[in-house]
């Protein structure tokens, strides 16, 4: 004989996926469920604070925003080498796509380059980020002059 199915038991039955989903959602995440406005803020406030550091010049805070940071074969060194561009201005415009792990965010900056006597040249720089170990960390673009260095 059958018990009748009452509306405890179906609740219960149809909200247990949904509440594990939930739940693995979280741990995936760390613990938090992050919607894309807030994953996008969180790019954008990275990002700011990193140019904001470049443009102070300050390349050995600005490291830990570097992808190649959590990289085993990077170093600070390779990393301070790469200098020789002098920011004038520096405006991050908004973020122009995610894409899961990856993003792409518009710079403006007003640059100078001392050693080739090169002074305020404007770009559009389309910035690549990547999401390392939860955060978004900063792509650094290979060099031409030092194409080996980390």
């Amino acid at each position: 004989m059958t018990k009748p199915v009452t509306r405890r038991h179906l609740v219960a039955t149809l909200a247990a996926p949904a509440v594990l989903a939930v739940l693995v959602g979280c741990a995936a995440t760390g613990g938090a469920v992050v919607s894309a406005e807030d994953d996008q803020a969180a790019l954008l406030a990275r990002s700011k604070a990193y140019w904001a550091l470049i443009q102070k010049n300050d390349r050995v805070g600005a490291w830990a925003y570097e992808a190649l940071s959590k990289d085993p074969s990077g170093t600070l060194e390779g990393y301070l080498k790469r200098g020789g561009i002098a920011f004038d201005a520096v405006e991050v415009r908004g973020v122009r796509s995610i894409d899961g792990g990856s993003a792409i965010v518009t710079v403006w900056m007003r640059y100078s380059l001392p050693l080739l006597r090169v002074k305020r040249k404007e770009a559009v720089l389309e910035d690549e980020w990547r999401r390392v170990d939860g955060a978004w960390h900063h792509v650094q673009r290979p060099s031409v002059m030092f194409p080996t260095s980390q």
